[in-house]
């Protein structure tokens, strides 16, 4: 179930300040989002218009569902979902989208939620926006695509299937490495030099104000899935894996979470400055919680 988070406070300031009239559902990826944008709009035009007035168009006895849903605190059916679209005013594609996000939102398990939100890929509007870029997908869709990526910064970089698919653990196939290949070089993510020689253009990728997409769920989920994968792998001396498991204030929790952020950034900084490009490396950081909050039901 999707929550109530903060930067929903931001859709829905973006909503009011560069739409005239209604947010385009289209540039959405949750849909409790685009209830925010869309109420904060109407809102914003209207007074009258309220939670109370909205549920009723939509035939509903509880008079404050509206608020219960943008909370995260209530799932649409979808039945209800077409008539939430409806009091919406969309359009046939746009209703059509509106309860696909739905179904996405709502799936349970990495492959309800991958087969949900490949049917997303239906509405050509919603690439046209560019929230669904398929371009940009493909640099997440598989974990060796950023890992090339580095590996052109070393000296001795071949530009070479058979070379590469050799130099990463796991190997992959000459295939497997052709093709991200070929796709970091149509991304613009490295080119060619005057001498022919592949090399990186950039050397920060982020996507720290990026949607959350359903592409990037799916690359840390890798990730993670390589961490476990180098205990059996890769040597003792050459990983550092460990974890901690403390019960600790939310302050204390936000500190450490702001503390990761900014030894992110040291590294990130370490890295650049380093004037030899040996090794390809991957830092993963987790921070979540093994307990509900205090007092919580």
């Amino acid at each position: 179930m999707f929550k109530w988070f903060p930067d929903h406070a931001l859709v829905v300031a973006k909503a009011i300040s560069t739409h005239a009239s209604d947010p385009d559902v289209f540039t959405f990826l949750d849909f409790r989002g685009y209830l925010c944008a869309l109420y904060a709009a109407r809102r914003g035009r209207d007074r009258a218009f309220s939670h109370r007035a909205f549920c009723k168009r939509a035939g509903l006895r509880s008079t404050n569902f509206l608020s219960l849903v943008m909370k995260g605190e209530r799932n649409l059916s979808p039945a209800i979902a077409a008539r939430f679209a409806k009091v919406c005013g969309l359009s046939a594609s746009a209703a059509d989208y509106f309860c696909q996000l739905v179904a996405f939102n709502q799936a349970k398990g990495p492959e309800a939620r991958a087969r949900e939100y490949a049917q997303l890929g239906r509405f050509r509007r919603f690439r046209e926006v560019h929230v669904l870029d398929a371009e940009q997908a493909a640099y997440h869709s598989s974990w060796y695509v950023p890992a090339i990526r580095e590996l052109c910064m070393r000296d001795d970089f071949v530009d070479d299937p058979e070379w590469i698919a050799r130099m990463l653990v796991p190997h992959i196939t000459r295939k497997q490495a052709k093709g991200a290949l070929d796709t970091l070089l149509r991304l613009g993510l490295v080119k060619r030099d005057a001498r022919g020689r592949v090399r990186q253009v950039d050397a920060l990728v982020t996507t720290d104000n990026a949607p959350n997409r359903e592409h990037l769920v799916s690359y840390h989920r890798a990730m993670l899935e390589r961490a476990s994968a180098s205990l059996d792998l890769v040597p003792r001396e050459d990983r550092e894996i460990s974890s901690l498991t403390l019960c600790v204030s939310e302050a204390t929790q936000a500190h450490l979470m702001r503390r990761i952020n900014e030894l992110r950034r040291e590294l990130l900084q370490a890295a650049e400055s380093d004037g030899q490009h040996e090794r390809v490396v991957q830092i993963n950081f987790q921070l979540f919680p093994l307990s509900k909050r205090l007092h919580s039901p």
